[in-house]
């Protein structure tokens, strides 16, 4: 595949970076808020300028002489985002004027070699326009006044961006298999950073003992050995909804985790060993269900139990009895701090993202269904005995599958549970939800 462009978007913190790119991005991708450090890893969104697709990768604020370990951690992701770009829009306050800061930042961006674009931004209006110049003292050539919030210069900036794009890369990238999607979702603090930096081979994500660490879901390509490739989500960790104020910081990380899940293929649940499966999980166990996707639950920390002969088939027996409306997820036992069995986790994904989209075909599902019907008769209620006369796949992620029958009234749960239970262990069905639609013929139909 032809790779698209990488801009990274760099500077101090509250300088409009992330406003500038949720504009771009057309929608609210990273996170906003008037608090510097917002913004803490790196986020990736596809964009386009005249027939230019380019990915844009926003940062968090670089404090330069910041002690803070956060803040240490935030300089390295942006230096890290800084190695990887093509061009750097090194991002300033028209209203702060230079600060030292910025001249810090200056100094790191003339050691990259890369083009760097100097943004000024908060340029709301024309009286502005005469700060501009006091940024030439920084030396990366003629500043680009722009206003985030109000989409002022957007043209000119983009056109002196793309001007700077290496010439190989303006191709447009060339059709490709759609990488599987894979939403790494739990409470705060059980190792989903962890598990994605061991999986990614690098620290793409960051690391700390301190929960929420990470607030925004974190996009990262890897492509396996097998030259399978998956799109992994890194999300915020989620808390219970009384524990998180309704216009704080936490609760926007919460709903992006949540959008992570819609539009993921694949979400590893993971559990912390030792607390078992809590009432949270189960609660992000039911919202995967909810959105009809495959699931892998991962127990980390696994290294950290004491173990005796059998503690972990009794240990998985718990975990399904907790989610015992998802017993098909298959459960790995992983330590992501010392990499224990994490060579497990991407064939598993493989395995349930294909039983996902299987389709079966008509002829077998209704061989199967009249092997289920004869094992088992539908019930009776009052003088009437349910009939379903066949079925049919209408649809994958999940399977969906549709029933023609006489009176879907006369369906119990306990006899569509029984169905579901048959189709799974004759097609192998594990990972995956499956719905089954109800629909009622008429005699002419029949």
């Amino acid at each position: 595949m032809i790779n698209k462009p990488l801009v990274a978007i760099v500077g101090r913190p509250n300088v409009g970076k992330s406003t500038f790119f949720n504009k771009m991005a057309g929608r609210r991708v990273s996170i906003v808020e008037n608090v510097p450090g917002v913004t803490r890893d790196r986020i990736h969104a596809d964009a386009e300028w005249l027939g230019h697709p380019f990915t844009l990768i926003d940062t968090g604020g670089i404090d330069p002489k910041s002690d803070d370990a956060l803040f240490c951690q935030m300089r390295s992701q942006a230096e890290t985002a800084m190695d990887l770009a093509d061009v750097i829009c090194f991002f300033t306050d028209a209203r702060d004027g230079v600060t030292a800061d910025d001249r810090d930042v200056a100094n790191i961006l003339r050691k990259t070699g890369k083009p760097v674009v100097l943004v000024v931004n908060k340029v709301d209006y024309l009286g502005l326009n005469d700060s501009l110049f006091e940024f030439y003292e920084l030396g990366l050539g003629d500043p680009i006044g722009i206003s985030s919030v109000n989409m002022l210069g957007f043209g000119d900036l983009l056109d002196h961006i793309i001007s700077l794009f290496p010439e190989s890369e303006n191709i447009a990238e060339s059709e490709q298999t759609k990488p599987i999607q894979i939403a790494i979702v739990g409470k705060p603090n059980v190792g989903k950073s962890s598990l994605a930096n061991r999986i990614l081979g690098e620290n793409r994500t960051m690391v700390s003992d301190i929960p929420g660490t990470t607030r925004d879901a974190i996009d990262s390509l890897y492509t396996d050995y097998d030259g399978t490739e998956y799109l992994i989500i890194d999300t915020a960790g989620m808390r219970r909804k009384r524990d998180i104020e309704q216009e704080s910081l936490e609760h926007y990380s919460v709903i992006r985790s949540i959008a992570a899940i819609r539009r993921c293929d694949v979400a590893l649940l993971m559990i912390d060993a030792n607390q078992g499966v809590t009432e949270q999980d189960t609660k992000i166990a039911g919202l995967i269900l909810e959105e009809g996707k495959a699931i892998v639950v991962i127990v980390n920390k696994w290294d950290m139990l004491d173990k005796e002969t059998g503690t972990l088939e009794k240990y998985q027996k718990k975990v399904m009895e907790d989610l015992k409306f998802m017993d098909y997820a298959p459960v790995l036992f992983i330590s992501a701090k010392s990499g224990q069995r994490v060579t497990s986790v991407l064939p598993k994904v493989k395995e349930v993202y294909e039983t996902s989209i299987r389709r079966i075909k008509t002829g077998i599902l209704n061989d199967v269904l009249n092997d289920a019907i004869r094992d088992l008769q539908p019930p009776v209620q009052g003088t009437r005995r349910l009939k379903i006369y066949y079925a049919t796949q209408t649809g994958i992620q999940p399977p969906t599958f549709v029933f023609f029958v006489n009176d879907e009234k006369l369906m119990p749960f306990s006899y569509k549970r029984y169905l579901e239970n048959y189709f799974r262990k004759s097609f192998v069905l594990d990972g995956t939800p499956i719905r089954f639609i109800l629909r009622e013929k008429n005699k002419k139909e029949i």
